[in-house]
C-alpha cells in the first residue's frame, strides 16, 4: 500500500476576513491545508499545537503587528526555521525591507491572484526551511 504524502500545512495569519477566505480557499484547492488566524494571539495557539510548513502574514494585524510577530516567532528555536511570507497590501519598497528585516524570506502584495499565490506558496516550499 502506497503511504499517503503528508499535505502540508499552510498558517494564514491575517485580520481581514474576504483576504483570508481568499487566501484559504485558493490554497485548499491547490492541495494544501490551511489553517487561519486574524491575529498573533490566535496564530500562537496553532502554533503551539502544530507546526506549519509556511506562514503567510499579514503586516498589518490588530495588537502586535505582523513584522513584531515574525520577529517573536524568528526569536524561538521551535517556530525560528519556519518560512515566513509577508502577505500584505502595503506596496512599498520600505514595507518589503521592513519584512526581510524582520525575517520574512518574501513578500507577496495584496491583491494577489489566485495563480501567483498557488505559485509563491509551491516555490517557498520547494526551498525548504531558512
Amino acid at each position: 500500500m502506497m503511504k499517503k504524502k503528508k499535505t502540508p500545512l499552510i498558517l494564514i495569519v491575517e485580520d481581514d476576513p474576504a483576504s483570508l477566505l481568499l487566501a484559504s480557499t485558493v490554497l485548499e484547492a491547490a492541495g494544501y491545508e490551511v489553517a487561519g488566524s486574524a491575529s498573533a494571539e490566535d496564530a500562537r495557539e496553532t502554533l503551539a499545537k502544530r507546526k506549519p510548513a509556511l506562514i503567510l502574514m499579514d503586516i498589518g494585524l490588530p495588537g502586535m503587528d505582523g513584522l513584531d510577530f515574525t520577529r517573536e516567532l524568528r526569536s524561538k528555536s521551535r517556530t525560528a526555521g519556519i518560512p515566513i511570507v509577508a502577505l500584505t497590501g502595503l506596496n512599498m519598497p520600505l514595507y518589503e525591507r521592513s519584512a526581510k528585516a524582520a525575517g520574512c524570506q518574501g513578500f507577496i502584495v495584496k491583491p494577489v491572484s489566485p495563480a501567483v499565490l498557488t505559485t509563491e506558496v509551491r516555490n517557498f516550499l520547494s526551498r525548504g526551511p531558512g
